[in-house]
């Protein structure tokens, strides 16, 4: 049995096309594992706090020293993280937002980049520990950043596989719908890549 952990990071609801996108990823993967377990994180309806000061000293303060409120802050963060922890197959969904994600999916990786959980220090410098997992990205945008002239543009994909990878995570496989705001290509950018939606 497959455990698959679905974050979610479009504010938009209906329209968003990349909520379509990762959805139908997430259909394709239970068609494949039939029995699979599926968590939803949806970031928008249930938001990560932004990072401040309290949350910082949270994460570098010892457990055995936490105040009432850094305990409980503590508890939130390594909730988020056990889920990524118990997942076999992650699914992001991460629509460009100014040529990078959604601020509530960066929230979530402030939240979940901690040393001694999803990563370690040792001799030999930063080591991920959440091994052995597949992730399967769904990005969308307005614009073409696969390829061509605007790729130097694209700080989305590169930084959630980046993030993950810190995480120890290097089977990645990214599902696009481009040109989503491009007269000629917006028609049928979405169905098409739904379409060649693929699960290895």
């Amino acid at each position: 049995m497959k455990n698959i952990l679905h974050i979610i990071s479009s504010p938009r609801m209906e329209v968003s096309a990349s909520r379509k996108l990762g959805k139908a990823v997430v259909e394709k993967i239970k068609e494949k594992y039939p029995d699979a377990v599926v968590k939803e994180r949806d970031l928008a309806k249930n938001s990560v706090p932004i990072l401040d000061e309290v949350h910082i000293n949270t994460f570098f303060t010892p457990a055995e020293s936490h105040s009432s409120e850094q305990a409980e802050i503590n508890k939130y963060s390594t909730g988020l993280i056990s889920e990524l922890q118990e997942a076999d197959i992650i699914v992001v969904e991460s629509p460009m937002y100014n040529f990078s994600v959604p601020v509530g999916l960066r929230a979530y990786f402030d939240f979940t980049s901690r040393a001694g959980y999803t990563f370690k220090y040792d001799e030999n410098g930063p080591k991920g520990l959440l091994n052995n997992k597949k992730l399967y990205i769904a990005f969308t945008s307005g614009n073409i950043y696969s390829d061509g002239p605007h790729q130097i543009y694209d700080s989305n994909v590169p930084y959630v596989k980046n993030v993950f990878g810190f995480y120890g995570i290097s089977d990645v496989t990214v599902f696009r719908a481009e040109g989503l705001s491009i007269p000629g290509i917006m028609e049928n950018s979405l169905e098409k890549a739904i379409e060649g939606i693929t699960i290895d």
